[in-house]
């Protein structure tokens, strides 16, 4: 599904304009992208959590080259599914 697929869902469902839902997708985006970056998960109950991990360097393979390169240490972001959701998709 993409942005506008989902922007034009949630509209629908819950009778906002796609307007005023396209700025909340865009808040909820910024307050989230904010949080995750101080390290504080986000935890949406029965849905799911997403949870700031960070990964250590390692080192890895250039694939053309063959080389070998240090990849750096970084923040990802892992999405643990709720009760709720992982039950209704498992139905």
């Amino acid at each position: 599904m993409k942005r506008s697929d989902l922007i034009a869902a949630i509209a629908a469902e819950s009778g906002c304009s796609k307007k005023d839902v396209d700025a909340m997708l865009e808040a909820f985006c910024s307050v989230a992208t904010d949080a995750l970056r101080q390290r504080d998960p986000i935890v949406l109950k029965g849905f799911g959590t997403l949870s700031p991990r960070e990964q250590n360097s390692r080192p890895a393979r250039n694939p053309k080259t063959g080389e070998v390169v240090i990849i750096p240490k970084r923040l990802s972001v892992k999405f643990s599914v709720g009760k709720f959701l992982f039950e209704d998709l498992n139905k």
